[in-house]
């Protein structure tokens, strides 16, 4: 039974410089939704980071939510909050597929999120899941961004050569013989 498993927690990453998230929630289950911010408000508070909080109508508008503000803002990653029970139609699973995918897609372009959209099968679920005492997946999501939001700026400076050139070593120009020949 998953309630009697014991997971491993990573400590909270330490910050030398402010931290900035975006908290994107739908709200759809008000309740729901307002035990997975108060999580997630308590992680980034105990980790040293200002968390600011948007409203959007639906899980599907996450992801664009967050895409418009990795591309427009200056936060340092976001956290995505939500919650799809499931009902007696296959919109649940559009849903829970296309929000993923979306939150996914954007990780993989390098946007520190973490994700705390609960696809449940019914209300008790999303409850114990919500609750900042129980489960605590907002905690959790928090917790993620900030964990990619340290990686980040660990590897901020590294870079690697491109293709067969050393890193470090100038590219010669070919062309004519006036100017520069090296960029």
């Amino acid at each position: 039974m998953a309630g009697s498993e014991q997971h491993y927690t990573l400590e909270l990453p330490k910050f030398d410089k402010p931290v900035r998230l975006l908290i994107v929630v739908a709200p759809y289950y008000k309740d729901i939704a307002d035990n997975l911010v108060a999580g997630a408000r308590a992680v980034a508070a105990e980790a040293g980071a200002v968390a600011d909080l948007v409203e959007v109508p639906g899980a599907l508008e996450i992801p664009a939510a967050i895409a418009t503000a990795a591309r427009m803002t200056d936060y340092d990653g976001f956290v995505a909050l939500g919650c799809v029970i499931r009902g007696e139609t296959t919109h649940y699973d559009t849903v829970c597929n296309d929000s993923s995918r979306g939150l996914t897609m954007l990780g993989l372009q390098g946007v520190c999120l973490g994700n705390g959209i609960l696809t449940v099968e019914n209300r008790p679920q999303a409850e114990v899941r919500a609750d900042p005492a129980g489960q605590n997946k907002g905690g959790g999501a928090a917790a993620a961004a900030l964990h990619l939001i340290a990686l980040s700026r660990k590897w901020a400076g590294q870079t690697k050569g491109i293709g067969f050139r050393p890193q470090g070593e100038s590219i010669r120009l070919a062309g004519e013989t006036e100017g520069p020949t090296t960029a």
